[in-house]
């Protein structure tokens, strides 16, 4: 039966959310969970759960890393936290199929780097989230902030790798791939990104349809999006920041008199379904693509309908083989360029 590590002290709302998260995730997968963290903490969230006890188990660490910690420092000196001892047992576990974190950004990417390591031939692990779109389906962004500077055959192995993801996680036959910039003429773009374009364009393997923009995130055909780190966290906040911005309003205007608590009452079910649509983070979380085993980054806000999905992503990921199709894939999407 496969493992998945759960980090349960990472995020803001740990280890409560976490633990029930990662509970509920039991009912929707056959696989063991290990918590790490503090042990009688997390026992006592457990203790408020009816779940099979023989399928989890807890890893009492001393140490939590914190988003106040330097990254590399504390994956060095916090050897008994429980990020650092979930990694070490995913790499030491061979029964370990993932990881999953809601804890600093930093130090889950500096700890998957220096402990698990990369995927041969890959130049730079990328964060690949999910995004909702108007098909009712995701749209993957990589890289979504792992690489805030890029070159171009970082964007074009970008591609290779969420497609891989795609294929693996997901399902889908034949990844319509697009190059996020600033319009969707050929020539349009920086030097990085008419560069990339020209190597995503060489790539028969992959199915690339051309430069697409922001908006085709969400309401576009593209069932991936490529950009570098710094757009596509802008991106990625901006769909967050929509969400919330759309919920607020709603919650205003319909509170606003008697007749719009009527109106309301009367179009429940589709707001709720677009409130649910416009959140991201219950698609799962966001995958370090690159990396020799499977780690996710979840949002450190997240709340228990935010982990449950991405522990079930990572149990998917595994049991799809989604490092054996990265590495089936990369000697495809190698396009000769060696990391400095």
């Amino acid at each position: 039966m496969i493992k998945i590590v759960v980090d349960a002290m990472g995020g803001d709302h740990a280890p409560q959310e976490i633990v029930k998260g990662a509970v509920e995730a039991l009912g929707e997968r056959d696989f063991k969970l290990i918590l790490t963290g503090d042990g009688p903490s997390i026992e006592r969230e457990l203790a408020k759960y009816k779940y099979d006890s023989s399928r989890v188990q807890v890893v009492h660490c001393t140490e939590t890393i914190t988003n106040d910690d330097v990254p590399t420092s504390a994956i060095r000196t916090k050897k008994d936290s429980s990020l650092v001892v979930g990694l070490r047992m995913l790499k030491e576990d061979p029964e370990i199929g993932g990881f999953v974190s809601a804890g600093s950004t930093g130090a889950v990417l500096t700890g998957g780097i220096m402990m698990i390591g990369r995927i041969k031939g890959v130049l730079r692990p990328a964060l690949c989230p999910g995004v909702p779109n108007v098909r009712g389906t995701r749209t993957l962004l990589c890289d979504c902030g792992a690489n805030a500077e890029c070159k171009p055959a970082y964007l074009a192995q970008f591609a290779v790798m969420a497609a891989a993801y795609g294929k693996a996680a997901f399902g889908m036959k034949d990844p319509k791939v697009g190059l996020l910039t600033n319009g969707t003429e050929d020539h349009k773009g920086d030097t990085l990104h008419k560069e990339a374009f020209a190597l995503l364009k060489e790539n028969k393997e992959l199915h690339f349809v051309g430069n697409v923009e922001g908006r085709d995130l969400m309401f576009g055909d593209v069932d991936i999006c490529v950009s570098d780190g710094f757009s596509g966290n802008i991106a990625l906040k901006s769909v967050e920041g929509c969400g919330k911005t759309v919920s607020t309003v709603l919650k205003a205007e319909f509170g606003r008199n008697l007749g719009s608590k009527l109106a309301y009452l009367c179009a429940r079910k589709q707001i709720n379904k677009l409130k649910s649509m416009l959140d991201y983070a219950k698609l799962g979380g966001s995958v370090f693509l690159g990396l020799k085993k499977v780690v996710i980054k979840t949002h450190g806000s997240a709340k228990a309908d935010a982990v449950c999905p991405t522990v079930v992503q990572a149990v998917d990921a595994y049991a799809n083989d989604l490092i054996g199709t990265i590495e089936r894939m990369l000697p495809k999407g190698d396009f000769g360029e060696t990391d400095e």
